[in-house]
């Protein structure tokens, strides 16, 4: 069994069959309360697919691109779990899942009307006025999809004209989907292959300052 977790837009946990069959999916939309639903989604993940956490070999987990408080919620559940049971985690960009709903849902359904392959952007709000996007373009023969850019952030006032200069349509997502994120990680192992940073993809830095240098205290 492999365990899939994201945080970088809500919640969302599932567990497959290393040969992709989807045994559970559970999420939550909330995209604040990342640490108060993980621990409850990782349970209702593995009693939906009638799995015991001692049947899990792997975890793979959602690294971004996402805000600093969200993203290391799942990070962290990601690493905790894989350390109790001593198994590895599989780093996945978080976009990848959408652009390999997107590009699986165009093959079982006849795809694009000239029969070429379409690069697409990625696109999830990162608030403050700034989106976050990948360009992809097609699978590779591992099943994968293809980045041909890596995660980037642009102001919501530019973003139409970047993608018009990377000749990309912009494909909008409101949810991380835990199934391909975990799909995507099988694929990646099968392969084997790292598709993902070992470090988390924030946004942006954040939201806090390094203090001050201490005062001095004169006895």
């Amino acid at each position: 069994m492999i365990l899939g977790i994201d945080t970088s837009l809500g919640s969302a946990v599932a567990v497959i069959e290393p040969d992709g069959v989807v045994r559970s999916q559970v999420d939550s939309v909330d995209p604040r309360g990342h640490a108060e639903v993980i621990g409850t989604l990782i349970e209702q993940a593995l009693a939906e697919a009638s799995a015991s956490p001692s049947q899990v070999t792997h975890v793979v987990a959602g690294m971004g691109p996402g805000p600093f408080t969200g993203l290391r919620v799942g990070i962290a559940a990601a690493r905790a779990f894989a350390m109790g049971r001593g198994i590895p985690v599989l780093p996945v960009v978080s976009h990848d899942a959408v652009a390999l709903e997107l590009l699986l849902h165009e093959a079982l359904t006849g795809g694009y009307e000239d029969g070429s392959l379409e690069t697409f952007a990625v696109v999830t709000d990162a608030r403050r006025r700034e989106f976050a996007y990948t360009v992809y373009r097609g699978l590779d023969d591992d099943g994968l999809p293809v980045r041909v850019s890596e995660p980037a952030l642009a102001p919501r006032d530019e973003l139409e004209d970047v993608l018009a200069g990377a000749g990309a349509r912009r494909r909008d997502a409101e949810r991380i989907p835990a199934a391909l994120l975990a799909i995507a990680g099988a694929r990646a192992l099968a392969a084997r292959r790292v598709i993902g940073p070992a470090d988390a993809l924030y946004l942006r830095s954040p939201d806090v300052t390094l203090p001050s240098a201490p005062k001095r205290v004169v006895a």
